[in-house]
């Protein structure tokens, strides 16, 4: 798999995305991370999504994990022959939970070998971390979006280092993500920050 890491959104150079892209591309978009919100706010932020998407010529198609809870057979079926999977920021626990009750950590797994692509930004970076220990200070772990489930603090594991978004940006977050580098350093992990605007490409 090709993976683009971004802190923030599409990031300042979507041409580098597009340039990892098959001709035809087949996308899909995940945004439950953004479950917890308000539906307006979660609506605000995919339609800003899927129209950065969409200007550089991707027409990624809405798919909701939840549809997919407890039918990992299907929702592999229907990745299958999906070049790009694009997943939105929002709350990292909630993320890590309707991966693994969808069965997509799985799946994911599966498709480390193939040509797909992972692409995402803030929330979407940090469930491939080997744990979620530290973003739990920007984080809210207990929210009780798909029912009473205890927090998942394992990471998918696919990158060996903790991630840091909107690291020194005009992000209401930046302040927090000061704490959770501190939190890093205090317990000797391996983390990269990254800005909003940049991106890492792996």
């Amino acid at each position: 798999m090709k993976f683009y890491l971004s802190s923030f959104k599409i990031g300042d150079d979507p041409q580098q995305l597009k340039n990892l892209l098959p001709e035809n591309c087949k996308a899909v978009y995940i945004s439950n991370a953004l479950d917890f919100a308000k539906p307006e706010t979660q609506k605000k932020h995919e339609d800003w999504d899927l129209r950065e998407l969409k200007e550089i010529g991707v027409d990624a198609e809405r798919l909701d994990l939840r549809n997919y809870f407890g039918k990992k057979d299907e929702l592999s079926l229907r990745l299958q022959d999906i070049d790009l999977i694009y997943i939105s920021g929002g709350n990292v626990f909630d993320l890590r939970l309707a991966m693994n009750l969808s069965g997509f950590d799985k799946i994911l797994q599966s498709f480390l070998p193939t040509n797909k692509i992972y692409a995402g930004y803030s929330a979407a970076v940090c469930v491939l971390s080997p744990t979620l220990k530290g973003y739990h200070i920007v984080d809210e772990p207990n929210l009780p979006t798909y029912g009473e489930h205890e927090p998942i603090w394992d990471g998918l594991g696919i990158i060996n280092w903790m991630f840091a978004p909107h690291f020194q940006s005009d992000h209401s977050e930046s302040a927090d993500i000061n704490k959770e580098i501190a939190y890093y350093q205090e317990h000797g992990m391996k983390y990269k920050t990254l800005k909003d605007g940049e991106v890492i490409m792996i």
